[in-house]
């Protein structure tokens, strides 16, 4: 039996990092609206004129939430690994992927559980559970086999598409994903049998980021990272689940910044932004725009949102506002915060939803009233924080800089 436990200072510590922009704001770092130019994308009395001097370890903190561990490999001692979390809802039930593989250990036995492992390897699979409230989950099965030759497979996503739920999975040579081989595969679940099948190749040389969203034309739309790690944004998909065109974004090598696992989102204004992180280590993330339904995007400019150089996850609420999970440390993956902002372009509130240890690879979704946040804790959980919408719209920031003492 799994235990649920509500989040305190003293436990498991859970970071929001919530930004609620207003254009009526008495600081002079408010948004005049879309600037390709910008850097602005965190604001507020309690932002330093250095971001990275923010105290992510004493942010205001979620009230009443409730975590709980779907998957855990962490007594193999590093000899495997559970990363790539991503989470739907759909036929009445939570949906949680991730993969699930060797690993490669980097830590004596027994020292092992805040040490990443080498990931990535020959062998890895791709496993789910089901849950019918979010917190009590079912034991893991299989999404794919557990390839015997030197490939492996890693989750990209659950998508909802014409009624059905497929599961996105990128087929690769190992160790890691770059070189020959790299493949987006489809899987579907047959709601009768209540098992999953290969439906067929999504695109070939192609790893996305989070499953496609739809655009406002009614086409979808997802990134894409090549073999070589440039990265690309595939549009298409109203016919069919592997009818897409591909438009260059931004080359890995010799670019400002090295660009890595980006997201996207639609603006009020049916403009896009994309951010990305910076494998170059500058410690902030990068924004572009697009204004032709993703055809063509801005030069990506470093924003001055802080980051750890980590995956991060991003959501449209039902209300029209934006969320995004992130590190925002740009030291370790340790907190973890969530972000909110009424036009989708800053930010200004944050909020501690969990840390203390290293934790990285977040999703997030909403249904219900909450927000379910899906991440891994050194590669080696799977684990879910729940938290209610309303409990996080009553936290308040502080009034000046909120620094490291």
């Amino acid at each position: 039996m799994r235990v649920i436990k509500r989040i305190t200072r003293n436990g498991i510590v859970f970071a929001a990092l919530i930004s609620i922009f207003s254009c009526a704001s008495q600081d002079n770092k408010k948004s005049t609206g879309p600037d390709k130019d910008s850097p602005l994308m965190l604001a507020g009395d309690w932002v330093p004129d250095d971001p990275k001097q923010i105290d992510f370890d004493h942010l205001p903190q979620v009230p009443n939430a409730e975590h709980v561990i779907v998957h855990d490999v962490r007594q193999f001692d590093g000899h495997r690994v559970n990363q790539h979390n991503y989470l739907t809802y759909y036929g009445g039930k939570y949906w949680a992927m991730w993969s699930d593989g060797h690993g490669v250990a980097r830590a004596k036995p027994g020292e092992h559980r805040d040490k990443v492992p080498g990931h990535d390897q020959s062998g890895q699979k791709v496993s789910f559970s089901t849950s019918t409230d979010g917190l009590n989950w079912s034991e893991a099965k299989d999404i794919t086999d557990e390839p015997r030759d030197e490939f492996g497979w890693i989750a990209r996503g659950f998508w909802l598409y014409k009624g059905k739920l497929l599961a996105l999975i990128t087929r690769f040579k190992g160790p890691g994903y770059a070189g020959e081989g790299l493949s987006l595969h489809a899987f579907e679940f047959n709601d009768s049998s209540g098992t999953w099948s290969h439906l067929g190749i999504v695109y070939d040389n192609a790893m996305n980021n989070f499953p496609p969203k739809q655009l406002p034309n009614g086409e979808w739309m997802m990134s894409r990272r090549d073999s070589s790690k440039n990265v690309h944004l595939l549009y298409g998909a109203k016919d069919a689940y592997n009818q897409w065109n591909s438009v260059p974004v931004v080359s890995y090598e010799g670019s400002d910044f090295k660009a890595e696992e980006p997201c996207w989102w639609v603006l009020p204004d049916n403009n896009l932004v994309s951010l990305y992180r910076d494998n170059s280590k500058s410690g902030f993330l990068y924004r572009s725009f697009s204004t032709d339904t993703g055809r063509t995007w801005s030069k990506p400019v470093k924003t001055n949102f802080p980051d750890a150089a980590s995956k991060f996850s991003d959501l449209r609420l039902k209300d029209g506002r934006y969320v995004i999970v992130s590190n925002p440390n740009p030291k370790k993956r340790d907190p973890m915060t969530l972000a909110i902002s009424d036009d989708g372009i800053v930010f200004n509130k944050m909020i501690y939803i969990v840390g203390g240890r290293h934790i990285d690879y977040p999703d997030v979704m909403e249904h219900d009233g909450y927000l379910f946040i899906a991440f891994a804790s050194a590669k080696q959980s799977v684990e879910v924080v729940r938290v209610r919408i309303a409990d996080i719209d009553k936290i308040q920031m502080p009034s000046k800089p909120f620094i490291v003492k």
